[in-house]
């Protein structure tokens, strides 16, 4: 092909997890339970926070979105890989594969910056306690939550636009199991440099951006803790922060291992593997993590349990 793809019909094709056809059958059963119990979980605590009064707080306005994202970051790939474990040959059409990577790109920033609100929420509601709903009103949650989808789709659409102007004129077998920049970049036959340091810089800026945000609201919210004479006070402030602060660790720790990482210690086979996690597993584990550990989710969820068996007899 020309510098620039001019053809609207090319397809690239997919290696995979495994060519292995009894492991692909296992991993196909794994992958449907997982995503089964993802999108349940996250849609039904977007419907719990909806319908549940106690729940109308930003803290909870956030988590609706975050587990509305959560279910769009699984669901831009995860269908499409289940299907593919059905097939030998796994194609995927070159528009597809671009929406692909701008749906995917777009759910990782999103993430990243409303995990920082949820820090600077967590903030507010404990080193200022009784300021709490004249800072975080909910018109400023709105412009928030508005900002952050605006500014993610933006970025992924610009990334996405420079990965697919570049020239794929060789090889067009990705090694990954969904079309990511990284192994898209591998392919191309035209110069490179410049995604590169684009997707460098703006991976590097909003992931470093993102978690300063994250480490002053803790560092704030740490010396609060730290001021409260009553250890029941003490713990009752961090439990109101330990669920947020599992899910930064894991999803941050994902995105620094797969995307900063020197290019001279890349490995592709290594990055597939830790995608599962970070697009698979950890949009079912953010909704578990917050239904298990947060006793007025779990309050609101048994009251609402409770409602529909008296409804039922």
């Amino acid at each position: 092909m020309a510098e620039g793809n001019h053809s609207a019909a090319y397809a690239f094709i997919l290696l995979g997890l495994t060519d292995d056809p009894e492991l692909q059958v296992i991993l196909f059963g794994v992958f449907l339970m997982v995503y089964l119990v993802s999108v349940l979980s996250n849609l039904g605590l977007i419907v719990l926070i909806q319908v549940s009064p106690q729940l109308h707080m930003p803290m909870y306005f956030f988590l609706s979105h975050l587990a509305f994202i959560d279910f769009c970051f699984t669901s831009s790939v995860t269908p499409h890989t289940l299907v593919n474990f059905l097939y030998a040959v796994k194609s995927i059409p070159f528009l597809a594969c671009a929406v692909q990577v701008c749906c995917f790109i777009t759910c990782a920033v999103c993430e990243m910056y409303l995990l920082s609100i949820m820090a600077y929420d967590r903030y507010v509601a404990i080193c200022t306690p009784l300021l709490y709903v004249i800072l975080m009103p909910r018109k400023l949650c709105v412009q928030m939550i508005a900002g952050t989808y605006v500014y993610g789709f933006v970025v992924g659409l610009v990334q996405a636009v420079a990965t697919f102007r570049l020239s794929f004129c060789g090889s067009n077998v990705i090694n990954h199991f969904y079309c990511d920049d990284v192994p898209l970049i591998a392919l191309a036959c035209s110069d490179t440099h410049l995604k590169e340091l684009m997707l460098l810089i703006i991976a590097g800026f909003n992931t470093l951006c993102s978690l300063v945000i994250v480490l002053i609201s803790y560092a704030f919210i740490l010396f609060a803790i730290l001021r409260i004479q009553s250890a029941e006070g003490r713990q009752k402030a961090f439990s109101t922060c330990a669920s947020h602060l599992t899910s930064i660790s894991v999803f941050y720790g994902t995105v620094i291992f797969m995307y900063l990482q020197p290019k001279s210690s890349h490995s592709l086979h290594t990055d597939k593997f830790a995608s599962v996690f970070y697009v698979v597993v950890i949009p079912m584990l953010n909704p578990l993590i917050y239904s298990l550990r947060n006793q007025e989710v779990k309050n609101a969820l048994k009251k609402i349990v409770g409602k529909s068996c008296l409804a039922i007899k």
